[in-house]
């Protein structure tokens, strides 16, 4: 190939390999750094246009990193995408939300310079609702977000854009963000792999935040488990932690929920998927039994929406300052006022119940660890929605028990601090992807990343792919 001459069926075949597979051609001299890079642009500008993916690009910027040179690193060259709230050098952090500005970032935490390290290439910012606050991706500043299987349904959110980007086959890897499932629902609805790293268990991300820090996990969606496995390691605290590259023969002890933390059956669809799910892991020899929550799911779901609520309202306060004559109202979205509004109106008493809670689950979650490697459950009650009903503007009355409804398995990971990862195992009957979800104890994204490369290797999904993707070859 010739980066200069890269046809775009050249970019879709190429776009059909995950990470590792397009740094070997590049490797093996078959293809250039640039043209890996080139090949990526060329997807976005064919496919995003219905997909609404990509919120900025970085073109310049990326070419301006191949021009530099990067490290002998075994991923240099592999291009991927930022979620919009995270701060990359040469390009913006708006958080897809009118308020902000285009005003470029300086510099990256530890997060972003790992990654540059190993001489990933960043093409752009990927869509999310306004500051992360939405279980869909459908921002007022825009783009709307839709699902590659489907341009009716969404992507999930908040990391909506990053799973529709990989899904598509845009990108082979793209950064999510989850503070109370934003990597693991869009890793589900649009059919790759999700992992919610545990606390403390990669290096710093964003600035300092009290409840950021508690609750959200950082890592790169991916296709295939050895790119997230190696996103995984590559991002770690620890810099000597080694990457998990095979499944392990260690037969584990899985219980299995699928009512939700509200105590609510699931769509049977979704029940169905978790039943195949728990079958497929006993068929691998693997110990699985039903068994209930290990904790009073009801108060753990008000303790996250206390807690979290305040994200909004620091989001309200920090825009205030700011407005220069501008209405609220035309700065920020209706669910972003609504949720500062619901926190200003919390007691004292409500988060010191909320914390309360946060400070018991390390202890129960220890002991339900001593009998059970792995808890599998859904990672949401229902299949995904249809675009506009969990957007922005729906009435808080509404928007707020439905989505909560369908978010109600996540947020238990994000308040205890342990890792889960979303897996694209089976379908809905309407042919759109269902996940099923495995959680382990804190620091042991080991188990799960492991136990997911046997999944895969048990019920390939390598070869699943949606309409609207680099498998739909471009027309002449």
């Amino acid at each position: 190939m010739n980066a200069n001459h890269i046809t775009l069926r050249d970019a879709f075949e190429l776009g059909r390999l995950d990470a590792h597979d397009q740094s070997a051609l590049r490797r093996a001299g078959d293809v250039s750094a640039r043209e890996l890079v080139e090949a990526a642009l060329l997807r976005i500008e064919a496919l995003d246009p219905a997909l609404g993916a990509v919120c900025h690009r970085a073109d310049a910027l990326a070419r301006a990193q191949l021009d530099d040179g990067l490290p002998d690193a075994p991923l240099a060259g592999v291009p991927w995408l930022a979620k919009d709230s995270l701060d990359v050098p040469g390009m913006p952090t708006r958080s897809c939300s009118r308020s902000r500005s285009n005003v470029l970032a300086a510099r990256g935490y530890a997060y972003v310079e790992r990654l540059q390290a190993q001489g990933l290439v960043a093409v752009g910012k990927s869509t999310m609702p306004e500051f992360g606050l939405l279980g869909s991706t459908e921002p007022l500043l825009g783009p709307v977000t839709r699902n590659p299987w489907s341009l009716a349904h969404s992507p999930g959110g908040s990391s909506g854009g990053a799973g529709a980007a990989v899904a598509a086959g845009l990108v082979p890897l793209a950064q999510g963000s989850d503070g109370g499932g934003s990597i693991r629902l869009p890793a589900a609805c649009c059919g790759i792999v999700g992992l919610k790293p545990g606390r403390d268990s990669t290096v710093r991300v964003r600035a300092r935040h009290m409840i950021e820090d508690l609750l959200v996990g950082d890592s790169l969606m991916a296709r295939s488990v050895r790119d997230v496995a190696w996103g995984f390691a590559a991002a770690h605290a620890d810099p000597r932690r080694a990457m998990v590259t095979a499944a392990s023969s260690a037969r584990l002890r899985i219980g299995v929920v699928d009512t939700s933390l509200l105590g609510a059956a699931p769509h049977p669809d979704v029940a169905d998927a978790i039943r195949r799910s728990a079958d497929l892991c006993a068929s691998l020899g693997h110990r699985v039994e039903a068994v209930d929550w290990p904790v009073d799911g009801g108060a753990m779901l008000s303790a996250f929406q206390d807690i979290w609520t305040h994200l909004g309202a620091d989001c309200v306060d920090a825009v205030r300052p700011l407005l220069g004559g501008r209405r609220l109202e035309d700065a920020l979205e209706p669910w972003t006022l609504a949720l500062g509004e619901r926190a200003m109106a919390l007691s004292t008493d409500a988060l010191e119940r909320g914390y309360a809670q946060l400070a018991r689950l390390p202890a129960q979650f220890a002991a339900f660890h001593a009998q059970y490697d792995v808890l599998l459950s859904p990672v949401v009650n229902g299949p995904t929605p249809a675009l506009g009903r969990y957007g922005p503007s729906v009435p808080v009355e509404v928007l707020m028990p439905t989505m909560f409804d369908w978010i109600s398995y996540t947020p238990l990971q994000n308040l205890a601090g342990t890792p889960a990862i979303s897996l694209p195992l089976f379908h809905d009957g309407d042919g759109l992807p269902l996940g099923s979800m495995f959680a382990a104890d804190r620091g042991r994204e080991d188990v799960l990343l492991a136990l997911a490369y046997e999944l895969e290797a048990a019920l390939p999904w390598r070869e699943r792919w949606p309409a609207h993707s680099v498998a739909t070859p471009p027309q002449p």
